[in-house]
C-alpha cells in the first residue's frame, strides 16, 4: 500500500512560540517526517492559533512537508494563501464548508495535497464520495480547538474502517489521526490502520522532544510490523 510508511507530525500547537524554530530543530533531529499547523479562527472552533504569517515563517525554516489544518470556517477564502505561503498538504474539514469537493480541489488546482478532516461526531461515511480526491484523510480523536485532550476512543473503529475501504478500493490515501496521540495509543492506532500520527502536548511538553519523536515512531513501525 502506498501509504504504509509510519509518518510522525509533531504539532507546533504545544510548541513554545518563543523558540519556535529551536523546537522545530529538535523534532527535526528526532526524525520528525512532517510539521504539522493548526490554524484556528475562533468560529469554527473555540480557539484562535496562527495564520499565514506563521506558516510562511515556518517555510523558511523547514525543509519539512508543512501539514496545514485549516479549523476554519469556509476554507476555501483562504487556500491559495496558505499554499502560497508554503503549505505542502492542506486538510479542511468535512463540517466547516458546504463544497467539500470544490474545497479539495482547490487545493490540488493550487499545488498542495488534499486532505479532508472528520470530527469525532461526524462518521466516516460522510466522506465516502471524496476518498479518490485525497491524499489524506484525518481522524480527529478530541474535539477541535485545544491541545492537550483526552484521547476519544470511539477514534480507533473509525481508523479501522478507512482502513478497510483503502484496502477494498486500493486507495492511496494516508489515514492521519489528530488528539490524545502518545505512546500509550501509539500501537494500537498504527494495528488500527494509522499511517500519520499527529501528536503535541506528547512530544513537545517532554523533557526530550527529539527522544519523544523516535519513542513513538518505534512503538507504531513495530505495530504495523505485526499487522495482518
Amino acid at each position: 500500500m502506498r501509504y504504509a510508511r509510519i509518518e510522525i507530525a509533531p504539532s507546533i500547537l504545544a510548541a513554545d512560540f518563543t523558540r519556535l524554530g529551536e523546537e522545530v530543530r529538535a523534532v527535526e533531529q528526532g526524525g520528525a517526517d512532517v510539521i504539522h499547523v493548526d490554524v484556528m479562527d475562533g468560529h469554527f472552533v473555540p480557539n484562535i492559533s496562527i495564520g499565514i504569517p506563521v506558516v510562511a515563517s515556518l517555510r523558511k525554516a523547514t525543509r519539512l512537508p508543512l501539514d496545514v489544518h485549516l479549523m476554519i470556517e469556509q476554507p476555501e477564502r483562504y487556500i491559495e494563501e496558505f499554499v502560497r505561503a508554503g503549505a505542502d498538504r492542506v486538510l479542511v474539514h468535512q463540517e466547516a464548508t458546504v463544497h467539500l469537493d470544490r474545497a479539495l480541489a482547490m487545493i490540488r488546482e493550487h499545488g498542495a495535497q488534499a486532505g479532508a478532516v472528520i470530527n469525532p461526531a461526524t462518521p466516516v461515511a460522510m466522506l465516502t464520495e471524496v476518498l479518490d480526491k485525497v491524499e489524506t484523510v484525518l481522524v480527529m480523536s478530541v474535539n477541535p480547538g485545544f491541545g492537550g485532550q483526552k484521547f476519544i476512543p470511539g477514534s480507533i473503529e473509525k481508523i479501522r474502517q478507512l482502513n478497510q475501504w483503502r484496502a477494498r478500493y486500493n486507495g492511496g490515501f494516508r489515514i492521519e489521526v489528530d488528539g490524545g496521540v502518545d505512546a500509550e495509543n501509539a500501537a494500537e492506532l498504527a494495528q488500527a490502520g494509522a499511517n500519520t500520527f499527529v501528536a503535541g502536548t506528547s512530544i513537545f511538553h517532554t523533557p526530550d522532544a527529539a527522544a519523544a519523536v523516535r519513542q513513538m515512531r518505534k512503538l507504531a513501525t513495530e505495530a504495523l510490523s505485526q499487522r495482518v
